[in-house]
């Protein structure tokens, strides 16, 4: 079970100001938060599983909210999904909600209730055990059946390697520090040291590396540990 990690929020909005202030919100709410400016790159990012919660906004450039809504769910991924639009009538939210979202907010917003139906579909989802694979490239991470395939081939990992590889795909585009990875993996920074995360951290990146996979797991020396990919890093936005 994963410790102290905070929820990670994928804000989609072609509006500068309006991703800039959510992020700068949303982190003093403790979310780690990354936002994308169009549908395409929103979509690739919410494809990879990694996000607990997604705000999209419908008017989007290159895709719609909806859009992007109808290949997440009939691509299996459960994502909770809060669509955001200036539209208000009724019909507009009921086809959001038909489509899958599990909530729909009107602009302008209270930030406080936002925040407030962000922790409401956080609780559910955690009650629910909503807990879908996870996607990077060709890997993917199979949080229900604990198996991790690349090209639909099988990669065997130990428990503690797949526990270890879940959190650094679970926090995508993300540098993950070794003191991270010791509360998430092992639970307690007295549990083990750094020199076994490092140890760990090439029995992964080697098994990842036997079937061609190893270039998504990466050192960010004097910070920690990267999973990523090159189509992930270009759509990847800090703010």
């Amino acid at each position: 079970m994963l410790r102290n990690v905070k929820p990670r929020v994928l804000v989609v909005d072609d509006e500068l100001g309006v991703r800039k202030a959510l992020q700068r919100g949303l982190r003093a709410e403790g979310m780690d938060v990354v936002t994308a400016a169009d549908g395409p790159s929103g979509l690739r990012l919410a494809q990879t599983g990694s996000f607990d919660v997604l705000l999209l906004d419908i008017m989007l450039p290159g895709l719609s909210g909806y859009r992007i809504l109808q290949h997440l769910r009939a691509g299996g991924v459960r994502t909770p999904v809060l669509l955001v639009s200036a539209k208000d009538g009724e019909i507009d939210q009921a086809d959001g909600l038909d489509l899958g979202a599990d909530g729909y907010v009107v602009k302008p917003f209270s930030f406080v209730v936002l925040v407030a139906q962000i922790r409401a579909v956080l609780r559910r989802a955690s009650s629910d055990g909503a807990r879908g694979p996870l996607r990077i490239g060709a890997l993917v991470v199979d949080r229900a059946t604990r198996e991790v395939r690349w090209n639909d081939e099988p990669v065997a990992l130990s428990p503690r390697e797949f526990a270890l590889l879940e959190v650094l795909v679970g926090r995508a585009g993300t540098v993950v520090t070794k003191d991270e990875l010791l509360r998430a993996v092992w639970g307690d920074e007295q549990a083990a040291t750094r020199n076994v995360v490092e140890v760990y951290v090439g029995y992964v990146r080697r098994k990842l590396d036997a079937v061609g996979a190893g270039s998504l797991l990466r050192t960010v020396r004097g910070h920690g540990y990267l999973a990523s990919d090159a189509q992930l890093d270009e759509v990847m936005s800090p703010g």
